[in-house]
């Protein structure tokens, strides 16, 4: 098993089995010697038994580090159970940028190979608010990098709703 060290907001991982879990699942990102993991990656990969992450000689288990991620992110809950339920419906996932939670590739995609991004994902729980400011941003990034905007309502049950987001069609 794995074990990575959890350093601010990411988890370090070192090794052989590192490489390799980024080339066959596409987790975390090439870091010198080793792999950086996202926490949510991290805390996906601890779920399943296939990390331990440790702080300083410290082991934490899935419940401490889901509590020391929601400390800091107050959006963490909603954005993990997104997170796994994509990756359990077998999507290749990494995490997002210029504003969206996730990008999601083609079902098999690899690094280094991955040619455009499916979709990209905008997180939100049943109980937060969200501006239709929001929604804007989120179909003009989908434009501008040809991909389709999906917003992720998440209830309390954790459970994970998609709605396609457009443009609306005139005329």
């Amino acid at each position: 098993m794995l074990t990575g060290k959890l350093e601010n907001d990411k988890v370090v991982v070192e090794g052989p089995e590192a490489k390799e879990l980024y080339e066959t699942g596409w987790y975390g990102n090439p870091l010198g010697s080793g792999f950086e993991l996202d926490q949510i990656e991290a805390a996906a990969l601890l779920e399943r038994g296939k990390l331990e992450v440790v702080i300083g000689e410290q082991k934490l288990s899935l419940k401490e580090i889901l509590n020391y991620c929601s400390e800091r992110d107050e959006h963490f809950m909603a954005r993990y159970s997104v997170y796994k339920d994509l990756r359990e419906r077998g999507l290749a996932v990494r995490t997002g940028f210029k504003g969206c939670d996730f990008r999601v590739y083609e079902r098999g995609a690899k690094p280094g190979k991955a040619e455009t991004v499916k979709w990209i994902v905008f997180t939100s729980a049943e109980d937060y608010p969200c501006a239709l400011e929001q929604l804007g941003k989120a179909i003009k990034l989908a434009q501008n990098i040809k991909s389709v905007a999906l917003w992720a309502v998440v209830d309390n049950d954790s459970d994970c709703t998609y709605y396609i987001i457009e443009s609306p069609k005139v005329g």
